[in-house]
């Protein structure tokens, strides 16, 4: 297609429809795939949650200080970092503060943050937030130039392309989204299982997938409950997909009249009791599932309770057998390690995802040891200068005193002493009161630490199986602060079938056998025998010239075998 020229001395270029629809959908796509929806493998987080612990540090939200509106803090995101609406900021900054959420909170919430029972939060003018210490490990060493900052979107201020990370935080706390074309769904950990997991990594990075699942056992998510079965973790650790069986936790109370209740105290991940006790309640009322008395939701804070009354006689091993197959109390998590791996969106291992966090970290730790061996030798600079200036003070002392101005004193110095510029500035910016005998003993010890660190700090970046040491020391160490025991369960069975039996209710039922071979089963309890007179069992009705040839009782759970001459 040719250019067309305007009379206003423009021009217009024919695209065809196809192909700018196929280009704006790609650049569409990758948008949402690399800026919204995914999280980078490295520091486990999406962009959104990324500038709202960022923007956090930067205020300073730590974990020591008070908290301060929420309003605030979706403001200053919006307005320095995520130009989208107060909505998602706001949702997500939430979800980071939920305790049925994230498995570690990044988040210190005062205020309603909604509740397990899926209740919304107050509105952000209500609610405040902080940093946890667990956040604060996120940004730990940042502004030790550990990761590269890019110009946020009108080019006011600098953002984070990544956090340090000194957490495994998409590990111990997963994470969802649905991109386009693709989505992520992985499950939380425990931090304990992990840090050992990446420490085995490190002493021996050749280490199998099996031989990782001797530390990690599995997901182990906010809310507890029961994994069943270990097939589904094994595949989704090896092969970056698997799909598993969570149920809730229950007991079973009996109260002073014999009456039974079912108390799930645990459910499964990213189930909401209100939602589930309205299902449960309308299967009661539809006879779906029959023996159910009454259904409570006594849950509160981080506690769940959910009391589900039996009628008089029920049997609560029916009534779970049939809880479980029509309701979310046993659900099925389908595992999707998806993130991004240099910017490209990837499916990953168990041991893909460990070396992914690992690689982040050596290439942070160095960078901060670089750093720091950066200021160091700049002290020691320093630190030279004025010890050799003490060591001729009387000579200095002149030189500065008879020089017209500071411009002249610091030629002089340097002349003198083959100073350099700062040095010389910081002689000639150094008080008198440094000049006595403590003070110059102070400067020589000080010296003296300083050269022994950028010793230290040399020998670090000379063998970097040392900085993978410091790795492992630093991981243990935030385990040791952070980690607790598990609360989710693993059974090594895979769930079992339920039994349509078990879905029955265990009754007496009278069975009549008539004379031209008619078979009917009547319950027990409301069969009516013939009355005195009567022509039959009034239980059955017969066709003309039949009648009832045999009777006799069985259970609804025993067999009946049948033998036919045809």
């Amino acid at each position: 297609m040719e250019e067309i020229k305007t009379p206003e001395g423009g021009s217009i270029i024919p695209v065809s429809i196809e192909t700018e629809m196929q280009k704006s959908y790609i650049d569409y796509s990758m948008s949402v795939i690399v800026a919204r929806a995914l999280p980078d493998v490295r520091d486990g987080l999406k962009p959104v949650h990324r500038r709202i612990l960022y923007s956090m540090e930067e205020k300073g939200l730590h974990a020591g200080g008070k908290t301060r509106k929420c309003a605030t803090v979706v403001g200053d995101v919006l307005g320095s970092y995520h130009p989208h609406g107060d909505s998602s900021v706001y949702d997500a900054l939430v979800r980071l503060g939920q305790h049925f959420s994230m498995r570690y909170m990044p988040i210190t919430k005062q205020g309603n943050f909604g509740g397990i029972d899926g209740s919304p939060a107050a509105a952000y003018r209500y609610t405040e937030a902080k940093m946890s210490q667990i956040a604060e490990e996120m940004v730990k060493d940042i502004k030790k130039e550990t990761v590269d900052f890019v110009p946020n979107f009108d080019d006011t201020k600098k953002e984070p392309t990544v956090l340090p990370a000194k957490i495994p935080f998409l590990l111990v706390n997963g994470s969802s989204g649905i991109a386009v074309g693709m989505a992520t769904n992985m499950p939380p950990h425990n931090l304990n299982e992990i840090a050992d997991a990446v420490c085995a990594y490190i002493d021996n990075p050749d280490i199998s997938i099996d031989e990782l699942c001797h530390f990690v056992k599995g997901p182990d998510f906010p809310t507890g409950g029961i994994i069943y079965g270990k097939t589904g973790i094994r595949q989704a650790y090896k092969t970056g997909r698997g799909k598993i069986t969570i149920r809730g936790r229950f007991t079973i109370e009996v109260s002073k009249s014999g009456r039974e209740s079912i108390i799930f105290t645990e459910i499964p991940y990213q189930v909401r009791t209100d939602d589930l006790c309205k299902k449960i309640g309308e299967l009661a009322r539809d006879k779906v599932i029959e023996g159910i008395d009454r259904v409570n939701d006594g849950s509160a804070g981080d506690d769940v309770r959910i009391e589900i009354g039996l009628k008089r006689g029920t049997i609560a091993k029916v009534v779970l057998n049939q809880l479980f197959s029509k309701t979310p109390l046993q659900s099925s998590f389908g595992i999707i390690n998806l993130a991004l791996v240099n910017g490209r969106p990837e499916v990953l291992s168990l041991k893909k995802l460990i070396s992914c966090f690992v690689e982040h970290r050596q290439d942070v730790v160095t960078r901060r040891t670089q750093f720091e061996l950066k200021k160091a030798e700049e002290r020691a600079h320093i630190l030279r200068a004025l010890v050799k200036a003490i060591q001729n003070i009387d000579e200095v002392i002149k030189i500065i005193k008879e020089s017209r101005n500071e411009e002249v004193a610091k030629n002089s110095l340097k002349d003198r002493f083959q100073f350099d510029d700062v040095q010389a500035q910081a002689i000639v910016d150094m008080r008198l009161g440094r000049l006595t005998s403590l003070e110059i003993e102070k400067l020589e010890a000080e010296l003296k630490e300083v050269e022994a660190l950028i010793e230290y700090l040399k020998d670090l970046l000379a063998h970097p199986e040392k900085i993978l040491n410091i790795i492992k020391d630093e991981t243990s160490e935030v385990a040791k602060k952070y980690g607790d025991k598990r609360r989710t369960d693993i059974v090594a069975d895979e769930v079992e079938q339920i039994n349509v039996e078990d879905l029955i209710k265990e009754e007496e039922m009278v069975v009549l056998i008539s004379h031209l071979g008619y078979i009917k089963a009547v319950p027990a309890s409301t069969y009516k025998s013939q009355g005195r007179g009567g022509k039959g069992s009034n239980s059955a009705k017969l066709v003309e010239d039949d009648f009832i040839k045999q009777v006799f009782v069985a259970s609804n759970h025993d067999y009946v075998l049948f033998i036919s001459t045809e």
